[in-house]
């Protein structure tokens, strides 16, 4: 993740990782990405199934199939406390369809865990969002790609729009902060302005946009990711709304997530306005270390299996039902996730020369590898041109 409102804008100043003492169990949330120890963030998809039919699922979910049980999934939340996780992050499918989702958020804070749930938001009703806040629920991300009728076309369904934002205003009414999810592609790049604004409207404070990973459906729009000018200018005016926000008194925080090329853009654009902060936001992206998959993020399946990410599903590195996670995670057995943890030694091309290796470290490589076949190729999309990488 890349904080625009945080790097940008200064909302967080470099040296506050550094006053909190940079360990995950004692960070807030919005600095877990600048964690000294990288104890994994968790994401759980808890369920295969899913009541919408979204163009872009990285997991391509439908119905139910070999989940983990209720009582697994307590073990599970033991095994990641134990482990140190701070937060487990609950996604699928849709995890709202889950009956024991509440039970199992509930554990999770319980176990001195942050919980927070992905979710398309339409499920989110009063009582529900009640029973949640009661849970101690930290977060709710809700998926938008658009307005109405953008976001009811990515989703598959008609009114997905109009029930999310109903989901969304129950969640808030709670007091359960609520953000939204982005992901940008050529179909909706020209709705970002209008979900901008809709984040005015409604009093969303948060919002995390995604660049696309060719994996699960979304695999099928690879050719409709952005052109390195189309990110470009998207990167530009997402920094010019947020300072717009920022600067009208507005607490908000917008990020962007699965690029870190974003970091090294943000820090040229700064560098070029003669921006005092510029070398500050440098160390804060230094810190960041770039790409965590494998090492600062993972991933477990409905059924047990464990990922380096949510989006690496081709990549199986164990699963729960037969070792702990931990075992898992450390297993220096397993060389590829040996060599994912330390993946700037490994990574080909432009990566290898490039100046940004160690605030980026080779971007998201289950895009490279979905894009070029090999995990350690280029990421496709790096729009960063040769003579900024130099």
């Amino acid at each position: 993740m890349i904080g625009i409102s945080k790097l940008y804008c200064g909302t967080v100043e470099a040296s506050d990782p550094l006053r909190y003492g940079r360990a995950s169990k004692d960070l807030p949330s919005h600095l877990l990405q600048f964690s000294a120890d990288k104890k994994p963030v968790v994401v759980w998809n808890i369920t295969s199934a899913c009541n919408l039919r979204c163009v872009h699922c990285y997991a391509a979910t439908d119905a139910p199939r070999d989940e983990l049980s209720t009582r697994e999934g307590m073990e599970l939340i033991a095994q990641l406390h134990d482990y140190g996780c701070p937060v487990i992050l609950f996604s699928g499918g849709e995890p709202l369809i889950r009956k024991d989702l509440p039970g199992l958020v509930r554990r999770t804070v319980g176990s001195d865990m942050r919980a927070v749930i992905s979710t398309n938001g339409t499920l989110i009703t009063r009582d529900l969002a009640m029973e949640l806040a009661d849970c101690g629920l930290s977060y709710i991300g809700v998926s938008l790609d658009g307005l109405q009728e953008i976001n009811d076309a990515f989703r598959g369904v008609p009114g997905a729009f109009r029930d999310a934002l109903k989901g969304i205003e129950h969640a808030m009414h709670q007091d359960i902060k609520v953000g939204l999810r982005f992901t940008m592609n050529r179909r909706n790049i020209s709705e970002i302005p209008g979900v901008l604004d809709l984040m005015k409207a409604e009093g969303i404070s948060r919002i995390c946009f995604y660049h696309l990973v060719y994996t699960g459906r979304a695999r099928e729009l690879m050719e409709e990711d952005l052109s390195p000018e189309q990110t470009r200018e998207a990167l530009d005016l997402i920094m010019d709304r947020t300072k717009e926000m920022i600067d009208a008194g507005r607490q908000v925080e917008v990020l962007t997530v699965d690029n870190h090329a974003d970091g090294p853009y943000v820090y040229l654009r700064m560098k070029r306005q003669n921006d005092p902060r510029a070398q500050g936001v440098l160390e804060l992206l230094s810190m960041n270390g770039g790409n965590s998959s494998g090492l600062g993020i993972g991933c477990i399946n409905w059924d047990g299996e464990v990922y380096p990410d949510q989006f690496w599903r081709t990549r199986v590195l164990g699963n729960v039902r037969e070792k702990p996670f931990s075992a898992i995670w450390d297993d220096r057995s397993n060389e590829f996730l040996m060599k994912l943890k330390s993946k700037k030694e490994h990574v080909q091309g432009r990566c290898r020369k490039c100046r940004w290796l160690d605030m980026c470290a080779g971007n998201f490589r289950a895009r490279a590898e979905a894009a070029t076949g090999d995990p350690w190729g280029e990421d496709p999309a790096c729009y960063l041109r040769d003579d900024e990488i130099s």
